[in-house]
């Protein structure tokens, strides 16, 4: 398994993998996630697979396994929150046919990895309550809660 930056002949797949994560947001959360619909425009997906501040790693077996978005965050200069840069996950996904594989722990292995070489402080994610199986993924990883949103829903 080859874990590498996104390329733009990647985002037929990567189009996929983000309609089976968009399909277990919605099925938890109906209210908050269209059915269905596209996270990203290709044109959206070509620009942020151009950015070095937003790369994507793909896990490439002959085909895209599994993707990882993320973003380069730095905080300067901020009256309370100390100089800090980390490396947010804004999306992990493994095609539902390959989970078990080990393909997501190798993928946030090689994010961490990333991150420390371009000296983050951190690594972060979101992880939404309705994806019990995404948040016992990431605690199994050794992740822990950095903070809670709260909502009450009228």
């Amino acid at each position: 398994m080859d874990i590498r930056r996104a390329v733009k002949s990647d985002i037929k797949r990567i189009d996929d993998l983000l309609l089976q994560v968009l399909t277990v947001h919605h099925n938890g959360r109906p209210d908050l996630f269209k059915p269905d619909c596209r996270k990203y425009s290709d044109a959206e997906l070509e620009e942020i697979i151009n950015d070095d501040a937003r790369p994507i790693f793909v896990a490439d077996d002959g085909e895209v396994k599994g993707y990882a978005f993320c973003i380069i965050k730095e905080e300067k200069n901020n009256n309370v929150l100390t100089d800090r840069k980390t490396l947010y996950i804004d999306d992990l996904c493994v095609d539902e046919n390959s989970r078990g594989e080990h393909i997501g722990s190798a993928l946030y292995e090689f994010v961490k990895r990333y991150a420390k070489s371009i000296a983050c402080n951190s690594v972060t994610l979101n992880v939404w309550e309705c994806n019990g199986g995404a948040r016992a993924f990431y605690e199994k990883l050794g992740l822990k809660p950095m903070k809670t949103t709260m909502e009450e829903i009228l």
